[in-house]
Parts: structure tokens; sequence; C-alpha cells
């Protein structure tokens, strides 16, 4: 059978034009990441019960701030009279609570959470998280969290036999939690607007440089290096989100991408480039297959033979067996079409496709980056 391969070539004369927008970020407008530990409640026995202390703990420090005495209230875990710091409580589980924060994010806004149990708890389906903050890696707090959780999860235990469809200990609650305090960006403040390409390239950032001069006039905008573009922008707020919705529009023509060849090992898929080349190399491949068949004998005593025996033996037949196959020649600048067809006509399959590119890379004919995952 033939392999899969797999192409991410345009054989095109001209190379399709991209929006600014597309292959650049702005400097400073950035996603935060918000973390946060709380409580979900109301689960059916699937929380943490009294085997894990912190969340009795944690249980017993809200019920306090509410003012509810927990003074009395003594663990399953208590021994010879002594009252634990802990607290029973199946119906709770203890869960660490992540969020991002988007961009420009007012308060007031929802944004989405994940829950996630730290504990020992089997199942969030059907609980609700208790009011929790939501702190930025400066220790801020940004957002507040509350809801209902949506857990797809499911798993079911029964006679002997389990069945579990996604992950139960993990849930989600869209629009959760509620923005409470904006991070400042330096989009209104800085002198300069610098656009940032996704991808390292200085043919890129040329071409973004001069699309923006051509446009709004030479000085508009400068190429800082392979990555950065720096662009005067105005001070008036409006005319700046004016400004640059006038410039993420507008399509220039980015470098190609480097020659690279990514293989996934794993799987045998193989993605190739249009700008991967391969020097003169002669290249032939075919396993070799190793037959052993063996069948059991067994050898009768001569009937005049004086105490004869009756023995069982083996013998075994051991075959060999090359393929012919044929060597087939890259010409000096061989494009991408050149090698396909070339393996293809071997008929090699994924793993012997790997081998090849490995052994042409080893000995330097290939004049790309091989990538293996």
């Amino acid at each position: 059978m033939r392999w899969l391969l797999v192409l991410l070539s345009v054989y095109s004369a001209l190379s399709s034009a991209d929006r600014i927008k597309d292959i650049t970020t702005v400097a400073g407008v950035r996603s935060n990441q918000l973390i946060g530990y709380g409580l979900v409640v109301g689960l059916n026995g699937t929380g943490d019960g009294g085997s894990v202390p912190f969340t009795g703990q944690s249980l017993r420090s809200v019920l306090g701030r509410l003012g509810v005495n927990v003074d009395g209230v003594i663990s399953d875990f208590d021994v010879a009279g002594v009252q634990a710091n802990n607290i029973s409580a199946d119906n709770v589980a203890a869960v660490m609570i992540t969020a991002e924060l988007p961009p420009f994010a007012k308060p007031g806004q929802s944004i989405d959470v994940n829950v996630s149990t730290v504990g020992a708890a089997e199942s969030l389906r059907g609980g609700t998280l208790i009011l929790t903050r939501l702190r930025g890696i400066d220790g801020e707090v940004y957002a507040l969290a509350q809801g209902s959780l949506t857990s797809t999860g499911l798993e079911v235990n029964a006679a002997g036999d389990e069945i579990q469809i996604g992950v139960p200990t993990a849930g989600r609650i869209p629009n959760g939690a509620t923005v409470e305090r904006m991070i400042e960006n330096p989009f209104n403040r800085s002198q300069h607007i610098v656009l940032n390409a996704r991808v390292s390239d200085f043919t890129t950032t040329k071409a973004i440089a001069e699309k923006i001069n051509q446009t709004f006039g030479d000085g508009t905008a400068a190429a800082m290096d392979g990555v950065s573009v720096a662009v005067r922008a105005p001070e008036d707020p409006n005319g700046r989100v004016s400004f640059l919705s006038l410039i993420e529009n507008l399509d220039v023509n980015p470098g190609d991408p480097v020659a690279k060849v990514v293989v996934n090992s794993r799987t045998g898929t193989v993605v190739i480039n249009r700008n991967v080349r391969v020097t003169a190399a002669a290249v032939t491949h075919g396993p070799i297959t190793v037959t052993v068949s063996a069948t059991n004998e067994v050898s009768q005593a001569n009937p005049f033979a004086d105490q004869g025996q009756t023995v069982q033996f083996q013998n075994a037949q051991v075959n060999v067996q090359e393929p012919n196959n044929k060597m087939f020649l890259f010409q000096p600048g061989v494009d991408l079409r050149e090698i396909v067809d070339a393996v293809n006509e071997t008929g090699a399959t994924p793993s012997s496709l790997i081998a090849i590119l490995e052994a042409l890379k080893s000995s330097g004919s290939l004049r790309a980056e091989l990538v293996v995952i």
C-alpha cells in the first residue's frame, strides 16, 4: 500500500497576499492568565470527603466568614476524642480555577473559567462553584468567579465494570467570572505602535514596512528586525484606532517559509513545504525478509536394533528474500514534486520514507530542516 504524503505546497508563479492583521500581532495587546482556588459544592457524594485535609479546612474557613460556628463539628477521622482540623464533606470538592483575561477587558465584562479538582473528588457533575477570587501573576484580584459547572465527563461503576466518558473531574463555566480590574497596556501611551510578525522573517517585516510607507508616506514605518515593525501613530486614541484599522487590512506578500520537512513517526504523516530541495543523490531502499519454517518429525528405531527408541526431532528451513529495488537518482536542485514521484515509484511505506529522509539529511543532500515529532 502506498503511503499518504501530505503536501503543503502551492505551485504558482505568484504568491498570494496576506492581510497584515493575519501575520502580525500588536505589541502589548495580549491576554493574561488568571488562577484561583475555591470550592465546588452540591456534589452527589462524589466530593473529597474527609480524606483531603485542606478541603475541610477551606470549608471551615468559608463557613466561618459567613458567621457559621463550626468549632463543634467533629471529623470522621476524630481519634480518641481529639477534634481534627478537617471536616468530612462528601458533597464538597477543592478545585483550581483558571481563566484567560483578554486584552482591553473592562470591569463588568464576563469571561469563561475552567475548573479542575485537586483532591480526591470523583466527579464535578451537578456542582456549583462558590465565589472565588481570580488573581494575576502580580497577586492582584482581577476577576470573581461563581456559578454552576458544565461537565461533560461521566464515570459509571457497576458489578466490577467501569465506563468513563470524557473527564468528570474537570468542568467549565461559560461567562462564569466577572472582570473587576482592567489591565493597563501601552497601546494609547506609546509613541509608536509595534507590529510583531507571527513568524520571524526579515523579508516579511521589510514587506510590511514598505507597504505601510507606500500607503501613508515615507517614514511612517520602519522594520526593526526580523520580527518587529515600528509604526508612527496619531496621539489621539480615536485616530490611533482608525489608523491601525487601516493598516491591519493592507495586503502584503510575506517571505517564503524556511524549507522544512516535518515527520510524525507515530502516525507516518509527512509534511513537506514547497521550498525543499535535494542536491544530487542516488537512493535505494528495500527491506530484507527472513522466513523460518519448522516441521516436527519422528525417527523410528530399526526393528532389529537392540534397545531401539523412537526420537522426535525438528527440521527448520530458512529462506532469505531481498527485493531487487531499483536505485533512483535525484538531480541537483530537484523540487518537491520530483521527490514525491521518485519515492512513490518505490512503493515506500511511511517508515521507509522516514528512513530515506533521515539518510538524505545525514548525507547533506536534503536542503531543509528535518523535524521529527
